[in-house]
């Protein structure tokens, strides 16, 4: 089949490399040129396991082309993917500005029908407006051209997101016309979906709102296991304890439960505004999704808080050794992450940084305050044993692998102070205090 994908971020560039791993012909869109010319050349503009291998190969095979617009397409598609952004707008709200500025392209290019499908994170109603955008350019041109508009949200976790889309649990589709738009989906997924029950077919509102309503799930387990945490701390519990007590209830399971020092990332921050921004709109108080938004601002403000309890207000003369940028591991992304809230806090109270990631020092050099790295307030090192010499003190942030089981012996030659904070519970408490080192987690 040919396939457009107008996109090349996470869900537009992984999306189209798996549609063309599956024999399709693929053609990705993205107005960024410089961008484009490193795809064609192998440099992938984000880190995603396994992503390199499979664009590098579809595009060597012929299957996958990488064009700046859709004048450019080497063929007449059958489906368009539309995965642009959705920022958040200044009151929360989703801005659907990319994505209407696509529907007028698409409208302004279409000369063949066409499946085009919202794959990007939009608000209920969205596929209307796409759809009267396209038609208006259509009757623009004079032309008679018949297209069907399809919601088909992503359900892809940045880290294990080529699995994700090989993979599915379930592929929602949401569609209010008729048998055309159903079976062009159908085939494009038959590849993944071998259990067809996988295969979710609904109304467009339906899929559009589930999308919402699966990460503002997600994010509310996060939220109130960081607030039984926080509950556990203040009364001498060990919340890992209870996080394994709960998570073996069927009814419950262990996925999202893990206590942290909050959520970030480009799709839970963002979606749960935006639903709280629709809810509002039809004069409904979201509760439960204000609550979650207020306990994930207070989470990422745990670790500084927790440091300045046992260095003192000022830490003017103090080194702090930073283990993870990203928002979470397998991930070169630093959008709403914990590590940016903890760094400006401790940076504003004097502190000099030390700070390793394995795959976010890019965007992180890019991503936070120039003045910092300017002043020499913030050093970003080669190896994760670099921030070690002279710390007085450690936080862990991102829970990468490689800093699941350190040499405790080593870094507690090579730091001055004593203080281990561990912002996601992956150390035992009691080994570290025998070593010598003051222990704090999250609710532990």
């Amino acid at each position: 089949m040919n396939i457009t994908v107008i996109g090349t971020g996470y869900v537009g560039l992984v999306t189209g490399a798996c549609l063309a791993e599956m024999g399709n012909q693929v053609a990705c869109v993205d107005i960024d040129a410089e961008k484009i010319e490193k795809l064609k050349n192998g440099i992938m503009p984000i880190y995603e396991p396994g992503l390199e291998t499979l664009v590098k190969t579809n595009y060597a095979d012929g299957r996958l082309y990488f064009i700046t617009s859709l004048t450019e397409q080497p063929f007449q598609p059958q489906a368009c993917f539309i995965a642009v952004g959705t920022p958040s707008d200044i009151d929360g709200s989703a801005d659907l500005k990319y994505v209407l500025t696509v529907a007028k392209e698409i409208g302004q290019n279409l000369n063949d029908y066409c499946v085009v499908i919202d794959k990007s994170t939009v608000p209920v109603a969205t596929a209307d407006k796409v759809k009267e955008v396209i038609q208006k350019e259509l009757d623009d041109r004079g032309v008679n051209i018949e297209f069907d508009v399809v919601s088909n949200p992503e359900f892809l976790k940045e880290g294990a997101a080529i699995d994700d889309c090989m993979h599915p649990d379930r592929v929602v589709i949401g569609t209010d016309d008729g048998d055309r738009a159903k079976e062009i989906m159908s085939e494009i997924y038959a590849p993944f979906t071998h259990n067809h029950e996988r295969t979710i077919f609904m109304g467009i509102r339906d899929a559009e709102m589930t999308k919402y309503a699966a990460n503002a799930m997600l994010a509310t387990k996060i939220s109130f296991m960081n607030e039984i945490a926080n509950i556990c701390e203040r009364m001498g519990v060990d919340v890992e304890n209870v996080r394994r007590g709960i998570g073996s209830d069927s009814r419950i399971g262990y996925p999202f439960i893990y206590p942290g020092c909050g959520y970030g990332g480009s799709c839970f921050p963002k979606d749960v505004k935006a639903l709280v921004r629709l809810a509002e709109k039809q004069n409904f108080v979201p509760t439960v999704l204000n609550a979650v938004e207020a306990r994930n601002y207070d989470q990422k403000r745990v670790l500084g808080t927790k440091l300045i309890s046992k260095l003192g207000e000022d830490l003017a003369g103090m080194t702090i050794a930073v283990w993870g940028l990203a928002f979470k591991p397998e991930t070169d992304d630093m959008r709403e992450a914990s590590s940016i809230v903890f760094l400006s806090d401790i940076i504003n109270r004097g502190a000099k940084v030390k700070a390793y990631d394995p795959a976010a020092m890019g965007v992180a050099k890019q991503e936070l305050p120039k003045e910092w790295f300017e002043k020499g307030v913030l050093e970003l090192v080669d190896h994760q044993d670099q921030v070690l010499s002279g710390a007085d003190a450690l936080v862990l942030i991102t829970e990468w692998k490689q800093f699941r089981n350190p040499d405790f012996v080593k870094i507690k030659e090579e730091m001055r102070g004593n203080l281990i904070l561990d912002g996601r519970n992956q150390y035992d408490p009691k080994k570290l205090k025998a070593l010598g080192f003051e222990y704090v987690g999250i609710g532990r």
